[in-house]
């Protein structure tokens, strides 16, 4: 959700903060985790490990951090082909947030399949995951937006967030090993 706010703030200086651009982010937001969960289910069918997770967390920091570099010369360009912010802001929406989007999707049913380890106590993991996880995402929204982005520039935030990403991966995989 961190990220779904900076979008807005990212797209903002080029396209405005319009319901077009706030449509444009929740869509192509909604349907990479869509596809993120998609594939994250596929994929913790073969061979599921702790290693493997936090090997979601890492690739999702990898390819969250170039925002940093890309976000500014992407918008820019995007901006001289599509001026209509509708479509303007869907084009950015989806060029600079599909891929990290779609990995971070992927955590979220891999992290049940880990956790589920009886078919009988598995509706009570995937209630319990996605609780804890919309909690997450709520406290992720207020902190975002009424003080991270008050405190820190957006490349700072999307620096602490992939920081975090990569500490929880590399965390995951320290136990993995451990296991």
């Amino acid at each position: 959700m961190s990220l779904e706010l900076l979008g807005g703030r990212i797209l903002a200086p080029f396209f405005g903060s319009s319901i077009y651009v706030w449509g444009s982010i929740i869509t192509v937001f909604m349907l990479s985790l869509s596809a993120g969960y998609l594939i994250g289910g596929r994929i913790s069918i073969h061979n599921p490990t702790l290693i493997r997770f936090g090997t979601i967390f890492l690739l999702g920091a990898v390819t969250l951090y170039p925002l940093i570099l890309l976000a500014q010369p992407i918008m820019e360009m995007t901006f001289a082909a599509i001026v209509d912010p509708r479509y303007g802001s869907l084009v950015a929406s989806l060029i600079l947030f599909v891929v990290p989007t779609v990995i971070l999707g992927a955590i979220s049913p891999y992290a049940v399949r880990l956790l589920v380890t009886d078919v009988i106590r598995s509706g009570k993991v995937a209630g319990t995951l996605y609780f804890v996880s919309t909690l997450g995402s709520a406290m992720g929204t207020l902190a975002t937006s009424f003080y991270l982005i008050l405190w820190m520039s957006v490349n700072s935030i999307v620096t602490l967030l992939c920081l975090i990403l990569a500490l929880s991966g590399l965390f995951a995989m320290w136990v993995g090993k451990k296991l």
